[in-house]
């Protein structure tokens, strides 16, 4: 059965169990579409309402650039469990002689960079899910605009769930040249990530108390 059509209570306790998946890598999947469902629901709650006609539009395609987002991310929950199996029997390869030693490094180096692409595409999709609760918490119901803020800190977890799960991975990896672009492209996204986070948890919070 895939990960996201379990329980909730079901997910859980396997995460806490001691099966190595779903690990880190899911929970950041499933916490960041969490997030972005409670944006579409501020925006749902937007539309149709006489007060914010004059953004209903842009709130339709921030809902539907957020349903692709949640797609994407209850997607990456497998994915992740997907690429760590083979990790895992990589790790139990024999390396008694120079032979076995070779091809231990090169499987584990393939399996690294393999094991690296999901953290990334889960940082990638929580990053643009920043950017629509940064626009949502502007324009958003203020009777929901609590959820915003809720919503874009699931998403900053996931971001930096996702960052710890991409260090882990290229720490194993010996090509500098991929190592290099995926570390900056990684703090690229969790530097502009977490500051646009920050600022529309401050502007919501900002709205609350006014």
């Amino acid at each position: 059965m895939s990960m996201v059509d379990k329980t909730c209570r079901d997910f859980i306790e396997v995460l806490a169990s001691k099966h190595a998946v779903p690990g880190g890598g899911g929970a950041a999947a499933m916490g960041g579409a969490i997030g972005m469902a409670l944006s579409n629901m501020v925006g749902n709650l937007t539309v149709g309402k006489k007060k914010y006609a004059d953004v209903e539009g842009e709130v339709k395609v921030l809902i539907e650039k957020g349903d692709k987002i949640i797609t994407d991310l209850e997607r990456l929950v497998d994915k992740d469990a997907e690429v760590f199996e083979p990790l895992s029997k990589a790790y139990g390869l024999p390396k008694d002689t120079p032979e076995q030693t070779k091809f231990r490094d090169e499987t584990m180096e393939k399996c690294c960079k393999v094991a690296c692409s999901v953290p990334m595409d889960i940082m990638r999709a929580a990053y643009e899910g920043i950017k629509i609760h940064a626009r949502m918490g502007q324009i958003g119901s203020m009777l929901a605009i609590s959820d915003v803020a809720c919503g874009v800190v699931f998403l900053k977890s996931a971001l930096i769930s996702g960052s710890l799960n991409v260090i882990i991975n290229i720490n194993s990896i010996n090509d500098q040249a991929f190592v290099k672009a995926t570390k900056d492209e990684m703090d690229r996204l969790l530097a502009e990530g977490t500051k646009s986070a920050d600022e529309t948890l401050n502007l919501v919070i900002k709205k609350l108390t006014k």
